[in-house]
């Protein structure tokens, strides 16, 4: 069996959640492949500006999540691990990549309603609190 290793994030303006739809017809989070010798942090700030266009954030030191699946690729399965950082983005204008049909900055309980799978809810309502507690 392959592992795979992605990054992914939460990416947050203000109120609201950045969510992006994939060709397959999912909503979910920004989200890549660790590459060469990138480190988690380099590799999220790729995947966002190479699926959204956005260059203008910053990453919130302290949360840091991770969930598992496994799923086929040509008859191999595939078990994959994400790691899942949180953005603060200063912008809110998305030039989606091809990897993707659509986009919504959404207010919390609609971001958390639209996720389509369980493990990026549950994320997405720890990075709720996280912010919460922070007070940013």
């Amino acid at each position: 069996m392959k592992n795979e290793h992605s990054v992914a994030a939460i990416v947050y303006n203000k109120d609201e959640y950045l969510l992006l739809k994939y060709e397959m017809g999912h909503w979910g989070l920004v989200k890549g492949n660790v590459e060469n010798d990138e480190n988690e942090k380099q590799t999220i700030i790729r995947e966002l500006e190479e699926e959204t266009g956005i260059n203008d954030a910053q990453i919130i030191e302290g949360f840091r999540e991770n969930y598992e699946y496994y799923y086929k690729f040509k008859g191999n399965l595939i078990h994959k691990t994400v790691n899942c950082l949180l953005i603060e983005s200063n912008e809110k204008d998305v030039k989606l990549s091809y990897e993707h049909t659509d986009y919504e900055w959404l207010p919390y309980d609609r971001a958390l309603e639209r996720l389509s799978h369980e493990n990026t809810q549950q994320i997405l309502a720890r990075a709720k609190n996280f912010i919460s507690n922070q007070g940013a």
